[in-house]
């Protein structure tokens, strides 16, 4: 077991207090209710508190302060906004690479993403490994460079009749930095410092930092604002104590590695550079040309689970000692748009052209294939993933004179669409079958077949048409209507009314009834992969997601996907009962039918077998497929309250936001007869795939934070309440281990202090009170190994401290 260096801490505490003997002090928060939205209306006038549907608005230092250890735009957004999940992973395969983020319980995909107002591309790489999102490919928030935001707007509400399909949750439009002079170099270094009681020791890990430099030039009356970002991060590690599972052999070897650290759970190790820019520059007859872009690529190594000595993994005893294979994942993530916006015959028009793309490579090393022997490599390539996506929007709007008291917003508009989804084969020893009597493929893999690769593509055509108005001075009101067309899942409208009526200037009460849909994704449609996952008893086995449209899967009963349908309804008060007093609360329901959700895993001996007879699937122990058999209600509340006003000489805010949200299954479908007839039991959807739909992630959390602003310095104090997750595994013969994992209260902290204009210092920490979840019982703790779970936002890494500083010029 690896005892901790107590010297790396000192150095971090030491370069913690150096810092602060030399960043901007701690800026009061912006009072966002004035803010004008552009998020979930076509109005030019809305606020947060005069908008029908509720909206955050979050500016840059908020996100910044709020990025905590791993500087990323959505581990920021988690802790800002109650309703946005974003668990970390560990021994999740792609997962570990690409993390998912959840809005209001539902499934990552269901969110839709925008920046500056425009579709951002998914991932390429599905997740079929992890908890939270499997079965998703989301957007990878992590690709995009935090300094490049200048506010992010969230609506909480169905949105799919004014921006298409995904938005079934809501929307999150990311609005990237316009500045249009100055700059600013941000440096900031941390790492985490914890007490670990599984083990009884002091561990000091996790250390990275990130470089963070932007500038911006004015052209005439236009402007180009470019930026970089660099950042580094160790891997944690809080795996336990190893009992040896009880499946191993008994030998010597393997025995002598009880009580060791052999296991790894906790953050990847990861290296990113991000590049951004964002510009417009006027032209003739009013009009304006603009283009905005991203480019990230990160390297990041995740882990797996061990193999022992004399384990069938490691026949002849390549690594004496046991080994543990690390994934690698490669991420290159492109996104470019370019348009022209203004006045047209009468018209306000915005046209343009947009190019995304992810490639995700996968790999492993510090493996083998055990069937080659002597003669395997121990670094392997698993394959690659690619998703691109090219759109084109035409939008127009213009006032509309109907007699009321103020013009009504008239908006139409259409969008083009192509997307495309490649994957690629792994090295050919990734998958060979060797000579030696041991399982085959690489360990921690294996790879991609050439006959599992896939190559597919589809066009979209969507028109929409907005209608808002002041109908009166207490009541506005909007109608939106669309209908999108997939060239393979084919078309769907959908409807939104929504409206507010103010009692008074100080009390509002708004609504909004909405269809919305999700189509499946390409890769949902055509992924294939073959995963380590828990089997009958829990041992490690072979486990294959099939694409629904192959003819293995249609053997055992699977049908081609089709699109989600929601509907959601949302009623809500907003209040301003004193100056620099309001509060917003929303309660929401949404109805999803035909949900997509990869089904449970299938095994049995006849299953195997026609696999490997009819299909030339060999060494396959269990397969699951994509399915629509579930529909789903999910109900909760979000509660906002924020207090301005002068305290000890400052300025101070108080706030709170509180959400709540519970998801239940309305409707499952059973097992299709060809399963049946192979000795599978139970639904398409069990016991598992039933707690990742309900309560594997947060049913609440609450985030209350004071900001206090005086001369020089300042400072905030948060704390997050994280609700209570659940865990099931079922590892078949009705051992089905369970746990429910109680709250925990994490509490954050920084101080920032400003000597000069240019110049500002902040120290700070993340879950100063070093809280970890519960402890998971035997059953689920692996063998000791695993002693937390990943399903708690709080997370298993324990307390983080960080200095940063900060130039603007």
């Amino acid at each position: 077991m690896n005892r901790p260096d107590s010297s790396v801490r000192n150095r971090l505490l030491l370069g913690l207090a150096a810092a602060a003997a030399g960043v901007t002090p701690v800026a009061q928060a912006a009072d966002t209710t004035d803010s004008v939205v552009v998020t979930g209306t076509r109005s030019r006038d809305r606020t947060v508190l005069s908008s029908a549907s509720p909206i955050d608005v979050l500016y840059a230092d908020d996100l910044r302060r709020a990025a905590g250890p791993e500087g990323n735009l959505a581990a920021a957004l988690q802790t800002l906004l109650p309703s946005f999940n974003f668990p970390r992973q560990s021994n999740s395969g792609a997962a570990d690479h690409v993390r998912a983020a959840q809005l209001r319980g539902m499934s990552p995909d269901q969110v839709l993403v925008l920046v500056n107002g425009k579709r951002r591309h998914v991932s390429a790489v599905v997740n079929v490994e992890s908890k939270t999102g499997k079965g998703t490919n989301p957007v990878d928030f992590n690709a995009l460079p935090l300094n490049a935001v200048k506010r992010v707007e969230v609506l909480r509400d169905g949105a799919g009749a004014q921006y298409g399909s995904d938005a079934i949750a809501g929307v999150i439009n990311i609005i990237l930095d316009d500045a249009r002079e100055g700059g600013e170099a941000v440096a900031t270094a941390g790492g985490y410092s914890t007490r670990f009681a599984p083990t009884d020791e002091r561990l000091t890990d996790g250390a990275g930092g990130e470089l963070q430099l932007k500038q911006g030039w004015r052209l005439g009356d236009g402007f180009v604002r470019a930026g970089a970002e660099l950042s580094r991060r160790q891997a944690t590690n809080r795996a336990g104590a190893d009992e040896v599972p009880f499946f191993e052999e008994p030998t010597p070897d393997n025995l002598a590695l009880q009580g060791r650290r052999n296991y790894a759970a906790g953050d990847p190790q990861a290296d990113k550079l991000g590049l951004w820019l964002n510009g417009a520059l006027p032209l003739a007859g009013g009009q304006e040309a603009y283009a905005f872009g991203t480019w990230t690529r990160r390297d990041s190594v995740g882990a797996a689970y061990f193999r022992y000595p004399d384990s069938s993994a490691n026949p002849d005893r390549f690594y004496p000692d046991g080994y543990r294979p690390e994934t690698t994942g490669r991420s290159d993530d492109l996104a470019l748009t370019a348009g022209v916006r203004g006045p047209l015959v009468g018209w306000e028009a915005d046209a343009s052209l947009a190019y995304g793309r992810n490639d995700f490579d996968f790999g492993v090393r510090r493996s083998l294939n055990a069937s080659l022997g002597a003669a395997s490599p121990t670094r392997f390539d698993l394959g690659g993933y690619r998703f691109d996506q090219w759109v084109a929007n035409l939008d127009l709007s213009r006032p509309l004179n109907l007699g009321l008291a103020q013009p009504a917003t008239l908006a139409v508009g259409a969008e083009w669409r192509r997307e495309g989804f490649r994957s690629s084969a792994g090295d050919a020893a990734s998958t060979a079958i060797g000579p030696v009597i041991a399982p085959p493929g690489a360990q921690a893999g294996p790879g991609l077949s050439p006959a599992d690769t896939a190559d597919t593509s589809r066009r979209i055509v969507g028109v929409y048409a907005d209608l808002s108005a002041d109908v009166s001075k207490q009541l506005f009101a909007e109608a939106a209507a669309r209908y999108d067309h997939y060239s393979d899942a084919g078309g769907a409208g959908t409807g939104k009314l929504s409206a507010r009526y103010a009692f008074t200037p100080a009390l509002a009460l708004r609504g909004a009834a909405s269809t919305s849909f999700r189509a499946p994704s390409l890769a949902q449609e055509a992924f294939s992969f073959t995963t380590s996952n828990y089997g009958d008893g829990g041992v490690l086995s072979q486990v294959r997601t099939l694409p629904v449209g192959s003819a293995a899967a249609q053997a055992l009963g699977a049908r081609d996907l089709k699109p989600e349908r929601s509907r959601n309804f949302s009623l809500g008060l907003t209040a301003q009962p004193a100056a620099g007093v309001s509060v917003t609360l929303d309660v929401y329901r949404i109805d999803v039918k035909d949900r997509i959700t990869l089904s449970e895993r299938f095994s049995s001996a006849a299953l195997s077998s026609l696999l490997a007879s009819q299909y030339g699937l060999l060494n396959v122990d269990g397969v699951n497929f994509f399915t629509n058999a579930v529909d789903t209600r999910t109900q909760g509340a979000d509660l906002v309250g924020q207090w301005q006003g002068k305290a000890a000489g400052g300025d101070l805010q108080l706030s709170a936001a509180i959400s709540a949200s519970r998801t239940r299954i309305q409707r499952t479908e059973g097992l299709p007869a060809q399963l049946t007839a192979l000795g599978a039991s139970g639904g398409l959807v069990g016991l598992e795939e039933a707690n990742t739909l309900t309560s594997s992630s947060p049913r609440q959390r609450h985030v209350f934070t004071a900001q206090w602003t005086g001369g020089a310095y300042g400072g905030l104090l948060r704390a997050t309440r994280h609700g209570k997750t659940t865990r099931v595994f079922d590892f078949g013969d009705g051992f089905t281990p369970t746990q429910t994992y109680g709250a925990t209260w994490q509490l954050d902290a920084e101080v920032e202090w400003r000597p000069t204009k240019a110049w500002a210092l902040a120290l700070g920490g993340v879950n100063i009170t070093n809280r970890y979840p519960d402890r998971s019982i035997a059953d689920i703790a692996y063998f000791g190994n695993l002693p937390y779970d990943v399903l708690s936002p709080v997370g298993f890494n324990g307390a983080y401290w960080y200095a940063r500083a900060r130039y603007t010029f």
